[in-house]
Order: structure tokens, then sequence, then C-alpha cells
């Protein structure tokens, strides 16, 4: 079961570096895990949906713009022969009855173009208002995900200095218990750290390993009280440091 050595103060203090890595990964994890991440993510994506879809939204109101304007251009047309047709019927320069006729003709046929055309034109209108109400409902909700974006944000940020204060704390109470380790010690305990969840030390309390909460057998337990103090023993199932306390029971 040995490895190093160190005296049994230098020994109890593991636990106390132990606690404090407890500590920094659960200040990691809550770092991580804050549900404003998650927020923010779907803020964002949601936000990106809209862009795209306002996009989309824009180029077909460009489209329905351009077809309305066309559109109109060809009633103006129509409206405009229609006048001229009407004007030479009006001032009897008409000179056959089969001019009149004709002429008659035209002016009822361009009179129907021009009901058609001025239907597509209203059609086109009011497909540009449905298109431009969905982009204003869309530039709205945008306009309210940034205000809320910043609000999360906030609490974020607030958060995040919050655990940074408490893992700041943490840190530094570690480099000075860490400081009043002998080196090959701590340099041990951190290789055995950095393979077994983020700590590298437990205590042996009541017969039991605290790490991995195995109780340890009557025959292993006659080995470690056999062992010398300053003897740093492993836990045979876990492998961090194994260290004696007074409730170890042995």
């Amino acid at each position: 079961m040995g490895c190093v050595k160190a005296t049994p103060e230098e020994q109890q203090r593991l636990l106390e570096l132990a606690d404090l890595d407890a500590e920094l990964g659960r200040v990691d994890h809550r770092r991580k895990g804050l549900p404003e991440h998650a927020e923010l993510a779907q803020l964002d994506e949601r936000d990106a949906e809209l862009r795209d879809s306002l996009a989309t939204l824009e180029a077909e109101d460009g489209d329905l713009k351009r077809g309305q304007a066309k559109a109109e251009s060809d009633v103006d047309q129509v409206r405009t022969r229609v006048d001229r047709d009407q004007q030479r019927l009006d001032a009897g320069q008409v000179s056959t009855p089969r001019e009149l006729e004709n002429l008659q003709s035209e002016i009822a046929s361009l009179g129907r173009r021009q009901s058609d055309l001025e239907e597509i034109v209203l059609d086109l209108m009011e497909r540009r208002e449905t298109v431009q109400a969905s982009i204003n409902a869309g530039a709205a909700e945008r306009a309210q995900i940034t205000a809320t974006r910043g609000e999360v944000l906030s609490r974020r940020d607030a958060a995040l200095a919050e655990l940074a204060e408490q893992g700041g704390q943490a840190e530094r109470r570690r480099a000075e218990v860490a400081a009043q380790e002998p080196a090959e010690l701590v340099a041990f305990y951190d290789k055995l750290r950095a393979s077994h969840g983020g700590v590298g030390a437990a205590a042996l309390r009541r017969g039991r390993c605290e790490g991995c909460h195995l109780g340890f057998s009557t025959v292993d337990l006659n080995t470690i009280r056999a062992a010398a103090p300053d003897e740093v023993l492993r836990c045979e199932e876990c492998r961090r440091i194994l260290v004696r306390t007074d409730e170890s029971g042995l």
C-alpha cells in the first residue's frame, strides 16, 4: 500500500487540499451549468432563426414591390391608351362605322385589361401588407430578444463574478495549504487528483474510504493498522491516498 513518506500532520493537510479541490470542482460545475448559458443559447438560436426568416421576408417583399411597380406601370399604360381612344371617340375623329366598332371594341378590351391589372396590383399590395406585418413582428421579437439577452447576460455575469470570488478564495487557501506540504507529496497528490475525479486523497473513517465508500475487511484494516505513521497509503479500490484519522476505527 505504501508510496511515499509524510508525517501524519502532512497527510492530514491533504484532506484539506482534497476538500478545497472538491469545492473548486463544485464551483467549476456550477459555472458550466449556469441556467443562463442555456437561456442565452436558446435566445441566440431563436435570433438566428428570425434573422434568416427576416432576410427571406425582405427578399420576398422586394420581389413583390417590383411586381407591384410593374403592374402599376402596366395599368398606367393601359389607362393612357383608354384615355387616348376615348378622346378620339369623343372628338368624332372616327370616320367609318367599321373604325368606330373597332375603337369601341378596343376600349372595352382595354377596360377589361385595366381591371385585371388593378386586381393584380391590389393582390400584390395585400401580399406586401402581410409580409410587412411579418417583418414588423419579427423585428419586434428580435428587439425583445436583445433586451432579454441583456438581462440574462447581467444575471450570468453576476453569477460568474460570485463564483469567481468563491473559486478565488478556495484557490488562495489551497495555495497556502500546498505551500506547507512537501513538494514530493503535493506532486504525488496532484498526479492522483488528475486521474481520480479531481480529488487525490480521502479519509479513512470507521473502517471505510470516504472517497469510494468502500468498507475494508479485517485483514485490510490490520494491514493499515500495522503501517508506519509516516507511510502514505492508497485505497485499493479508488487508488486515492488514504489518510488515517482519529475516526478511522483502527
